[in-house]
Parts: C-alpha cells; sequence; structure tokens
C-alpha cells in the first residue's frame, strides 16, 4: 500500500464523520455512555465478523494488552467526551471545538520521527480552521451558558489528538487490533452507564437508525479506516483535510433542509480545500527518497 493510497482510506474517515453530529442529534434522548456501548458494541461485532469471515482472528494475538487498553481508552474517551458536549452544548459550536484536532494533529506530528513541519503544513491548517470557523462564525461568540459542554469538546479534541499521533508511533500493531479496542471500549461504556446513568432509548424508527448508522460508519468502520490513515499514510495532509469534516457536515445539513446554504459556505470550501492543498504540496516535499531498497 503506497502512502498515497492510506491517506486516501485515512480520509473515508472523515467523510463518515460528516454524519457523526447529525446521528449523534438524532440519537436523543439516550445518554453519552449507554450510546457509547451500543455504538462500540456494534463497530467492533461488525469487525469481529469481518475477521472471522477472512480467518484473520490469528493477528490479534500477538497485540499486547496495554496497546488494547490504549485503544479502548482512546475511543471510549474521545466519544464519551464528544457525546456530552453535544448534550450540554449547541451541536455546531462544540462541533467546531472539538474539531480543533487536525490543527492539533499537524502541529504536533511534526515531533514524529520522520516527519517535518513546514511553513505550508501550519499556513495550510490554519487556513482550513479559519474556513472551519466560518462555518459557525454566526454562533462562535455565544459560548455562554453551556461552559461544561464547551469544555469537553475541548478535551475531546487533546484526546483524539493524542490517540491520532500514539497510533501512528504503534505502526507494527495490525488495523484488526481496532476490533478488539471498540470491544473493550463497549465494555467501559456499559460499565459507566450502569453505574452512572438512567438507560433512555430512542423514541423513534430515526433514533435508533442513528444508533445504527452511528455503529456502522462513524463509531465503526471508520475507525478501521483511520487507522489506515495516520499509519501508513500522511499524516500532515491527513490532519489538515480532516477540516472537510465539519464542512462536509454542514452540506448535509443543507441537503436534508435543516441549514440553507450560504456565501460564507462557498468562501469555507475555498479556505478549506485550498489549506489541505497547500499542506499536501509541503507534505510531497517533505518526504525523502529511502537508501538503498
Amino acid at each position: 500500500m503506497t502512502r498515497n493510497s492510506a491517506t486516501i482510506i485515512g480520509f473515508s474517515a472523515v467523510a463518515m464523520w460528516a454524519l457523526l453530529a447529525l446521528f449523534t442529534v438524532a440519537s436523543a434522548p439516550v445518554p453519552p455512555l449507554m450510546l457509547n456501548a451500543a455504538c462500540f458494541a456494534i463497530g467492533g461485532g461488525v469487525g469481529l465478523v469481518w475477521l472471522l469471515v477472512r480467518g484473520e482472528l490469528r493477528l490479534l494475538r500477538g497485540v499486547s494488552f496495554g496497546v488494547y487498553l490504549f485503544g479502548a481508552a482512546g475511543l471510549f474517551g474521545y466519544h464519551f467526551l464528544y457525546f456530552s458536549a453535544l448534550r450540554l452544548a449547541p451541536a455546531a459550536e462544540a462541533g467546531l471545538i472539538a474539531y480543533l484536532w487536525p490543527l492539533l494533529i499537524v502541529l504536533f506530528s511534526g515531533l514524529l520521527p520522520g516527519e517535518r513541519l513546514r511553513a505550508g503544513h501550519v499556513v495550510g491548517a490554519l487556513m482550513a480552521f479559519a474556513g472551519a470557523a466560518l462555518i459557525v462564525s454566526a454562533g462562535i461568540g455565544q459560548l455562554r451558558g453551556a461552559g461544561a459542554g464547551y469544555a469537553l469538546a475541548f478535551l475531546a479534541a487533546f484526546t483524539w489528538t493524542g490517540y491520532s499521533l500514539i497510533s501512528r508511533r504503534l505502526g507494527h500493531v495490525p488495523t484488526a487490533a481496532v476490533t478488539v479496542y471498540c470491544l473493550l471500549a463497549g465494555v467501559m461504556a456499559l460499565v459507566a452507564h450502569l453505574a452512572l446513568e438512567t438507560p433512555r432509548w430512542p423514541v423513534s424508527a430515526l433514533g435508533w437508525g442513528a444508533v445504527l448508522g452511528l455503529g456502522l460508519g462513524p463509531v465503526g468502520l471508520a475507525f478501521f479506516t483511520w487507522d489506515v490513515g495516520v499509519k501508513r499514510g500522511d499524516i500532515q495532509v491527513l490532519g489538515t483535510a480532516s477540516y472537510a469534516a465539519p464542512l462536509l457536515s454542514t452540506l448535509v445539513l443543507v441537503l436534508v433542509g435543516i441549514a440553507a446554504p450560504t456565501p460564507s459556505l462557498a468562501l469555507s470550501a475555498a479556505l478549506i480545500t485550498g489549506g489541505a492543498v497547500l499542506a499536501a504540496r509541503a507534505g510531497r516535499r517533505s518526504v525523502r527518497p529511502s537508501k538503498g531498497g
């Protein structure tokens, strides 16, 4: 698998995450920990069936428990914080704060072995962030009354950044291990839910469909494709291109009639696309040909 193809596979996760906020809102009134448990059970179950069908369960035996614990804690921690933030604060504003993680990934990835942070990465990331900010600029100044939700969104951004960058360092761990990450995260969420929450089920078929959609896509398959991207692709380009998620999320809302198209949306698209292209050009200059073999 080439670096470019792995980057494209990783970006498919970003496309799926474009539905994360919509499905999360539609899944109300399911509490965050219960929603975590259900989604991870679905995602991990699908991964387990896939490994059984392909006869690749053996890949899981060589992974240490510490790695499994790290992966499960990363997935559980981020999504608990994210789901909680969207329950406690307006979805658009909380989502923007949570989407600080692509900028953090681009900036901190320069500290990884074999990576170099160039001016193009920084400028491209800032352009993309400006485009994402424009999407919710009408409400970004109204950060009063939902402080807890915004604080959780901020913590979520750092949690996903740490998970992604450490996953890059664990390039030897097969992507199949994400199956166990999901299943363990589901157990963590279930235990916490039973101890801390009152069960509340979806109140309509739409709500049930949203939970299923989360488990199959944004909180399921997306973890596997993201793992491929951060381990084998260009993590700096992938981090910057991830700003397409809030843009795509807004376009989804436009298509379903919840939001209206505006000039600021077009400008956001230009900034996000331009930032991603700029980072991609910087990324190509950062790749050095290997010596020998």
